[in-house]
């Protein structure tokens, strides 16, 4: 029995050595997998490093476009000058984009807008208001037409009067 003992003990030293020398490969093949991905992973960070620079400086390309447009367009009197044309609102608006960035044509019409909003008051007056709101009428439209059309054109009987007496704005 001492020999099959021995015997036995052989074998399963044997399958023993195997089972290490199997650990021993899988580990090493473990560890070549681990490199390959951490290759893999450092490749697939640096080319999302390039792709997120060029992302980043596209956008800022065009954030820097869009400011230029915008400040192209609010230099522009002729458009805030439109839009003081608009509502009581716009008129509104129009002043507090005149206010950060001066603009003489801009600040003609919104004096004009303003004193024909003021004289509009007047069509509450009965009677009377009736041919004062035809003429505030008639006045928006030559003041919007002048506008769009890039003229400085003052409205019709008190024009004048309204932009020396708003002359602040």
């Amino acid at each position: 029995m001492s020999d099959d003992n021995k015997d036995l003990r052989d074998d399963l030293n044997d399958m023993l050595g195997d089972a290490k020398d199997g650990v021993k490969k899988a580990a090493e093949k473990a560890e070549e997998l681990a490199k390959e991905a951490k290759e893999k992973a450092s490749e697939f960070a640096s080319e999302a490093k390039e792709k997120a620079s060029e992302f980043a400086s596209e956008a800022r390309e065009k954030a820097s476009e869009f400011a230029d447009d915008a400040k192209e367009v609010l230099s522009d009197g002729k458009n805030v000058a439109i839009i003081a044309h608009l509502t009581i609102i716009g008129w509104i608006i129009a002043l507090v984009m005149n206010s950060s960035n001066k603009n003489e044509f801009a600040s003609f019409y919104i004096r004009q807008m303003l004193g024909l909003v003021l004289l509009s008051l007047l069509s509450w007056i009965p009677m009377l208001g009736w041919v004062v709101a035809a003429l505030v009428l008639i006045m928006w439209v030559m003041s919007l037409i002048s506008a769009i059309g890039g003229e400085k054109k003052t409205v019709f009987l008190l024009g004048d009067q309204f932009q020396d007496w708003f002359k602040s704005l």
